[in-house]
């Protein structure tokens, strides 16, 4: 059996709904996100890392409404206290983004949209995992 076979036999069908909704949501706010970093930086004349920051925030509340909506169950009626404990996720997200955003285009040299994808692929890690435990408990 591979891993991918143990690992799915370890999940239900509605983590594996879960998971594929949780993905098309992201993707279509890193979407927002890388776009807006480019429009923001290229022609915003905004330094990257202010842009980063810029274009994270607004796809983190995008993410926020469409997680509650679409992606978790049982999430529509959310407490105050949970709604803030999801966007400080989300600071804290931001806040990896930056380092690793720093990390490789002024340590490694990288250009600035190469590091976002790798920043973008740490922080997705970060975001399933937190927004699950923040949302759903």
């Amino acid at each position: 059996m591979t891993r991918w076979q143990q690992l799915r036999a370890h999940l239900t069908g509605a983590q594996l709904r879960e998971i594929a909704r949780f993905l098309v949501v992201g993707g279509f706010c890193f979407l927002i996100d890388y776009g807006l970093l480019y429009v923001f930086t290229e022609y915003g004349g905004i330094r990257y890392l202010w842009s980063s920051a810029l274009s994270f925030s607004v796809s983190v509340v995008v993410n926020y409404f469409l997680c509650v909506q679409f992606v978790f169950a049982g999430a529509r009626h959310q407490s105050a206290a949970k709604a803030a404990l999801f966007f400080l996720t989300g600071v804290m997200g931001l806040g990896i983004n930056q380092i690793v955003m720093w990390a490789l285009v002024e340590g490694a040299g990288l250009y600035y949209m190469i590091a976002k994808l790798v920043s973008t692929a740490v922080v997705t890690i970060w975001n399933f995992i937190t927004k699950k435990l923040v949302v759903t408990h």
